[in-house]
């Protein structure tokens, strides 16, 4: 019992497709379509508007942020949050299930699971697998949009979820949590350019790219499976960890990953490489690039 209320952090393209034939998807259970795509390879919001799952509303992670900051996806406040998920119908007892559209089968799904979970919002859930999996299992799809009658979200920020670039700085020295990052190997180490800034990482940090969770088919890997990366990496997860990545996006990956074996309290450093690269001093990126002058 106690792995199927962890496993809550995922609901299977099964279970989804009952629910939607039973026509439970409204008040008590909103779907949540997060896709996002660099804006000249794909169109999310069109895409969404051909074929989404039916009753699911779009998720726009280009309008649920801060705006007035430098970096993308940052955390919107608690009131932009509350109005943003309140006008797709979200209320403070709705179980919310999000899914992307992704290739690789989950990518930005989890981010809009640990925004939830961020603003006290427990009853979240992401598709195992996501659109792509929901498709080829056969499942219903439909272009049909439908209105969800609007409902009060309350959002309380938990500030034990998100890490600032100050407390970042200071852990450097005082190692009081661990961080993993998730971005790929060569940015992690600095030997590629990470979309246009030069890479590298933080101090102290260890690499898990996030595909390392996710099956040939795109699901999440088995507990067992999961737990293995983590040791690999000497990742302890009895102890406090801080996910990091590109723009606070694939590090949610960490986060659901880590909340699937029981941890989950996994904080996300929501700058993460775009913030560390412009603030941080030189001698805190690590990076193995040999430079030229």
């Amino acid at each position: 019992m106690a792995r199927q209320g962890l496993s809550r952090a995922l609901v299977t393209a099964a279970w989804l497709a009952e629910a939607v034939r039973a026509g439970r998807v409204g008040a008590g259970l909103r779907v949540l379509d997060a896709s996002w795509y660099p804006p000249k390879e794909r169109n999310a919001r069109q895409e969404f508007k051909e074929r989404h799952i039916p009753g699911a509303s779009f998720f726009d992670i280009e309008e649920c942020r801060d705006k007035s900051s430098p970096y993308d996806f940052m955390l919107p406040s608690e009131s932009h949050f509350a109005d943003y998920v309140g006008a797709l119908g979200v209320s403070n007892d709705t179980h919310v299930v999000v899914y992307d559209g992704d290739e690789v089968g989950t990518f930005y799904a989890p981010r809009a699971w640990w925004m939830f979970r961020a603003f006290g919002h427990k009853e979240v859930s992401v598709l195992n697998g996501g659109f792509k999996n929901w498709v080829k299992e056969g499942h219903p799809v439909t272009a049909e949009v439908t209105q969800p009658t609007p409902a009060v979200f309350k959002a309380r920020l938990n500030k034990a979820l998100v890490k600032t670039f100050e407390e970042m700085v200071q852990n450097v020295s005082s190692l009081k949590f661990q961080v993993v990052d998730s971005r790929p190997e060569g940015r992690f180490r600095g030997t590629e350019l990470d979309q246009g800034l030069e890479s590298g990482h933080i101090p102290g940090a260890v690499n898990i790219p996030f595909h390392s969770f996710l099956s040939e088919t795109g699901h999440e890997k088995s507990i067992e499976e999961i737990q293995e990366i983590f040791r690999a990496k000497k990742v302890d997860l009895s102890k406090p960890l801080t996910a990091t990545c590109r723009k606070g996006v694939t590090a949610c990956q960490i986060a659901l990953a880590a909340f699937l074996c029981g941890k989950r309290d996994v904080a996300v450093y929501d700058g993460s490489w775009s913030e560390w690269f412009h603030r941080a001093p030189p001698h805190y990126k690590v990076s193995e690039a040999k430079r030229s002058k």
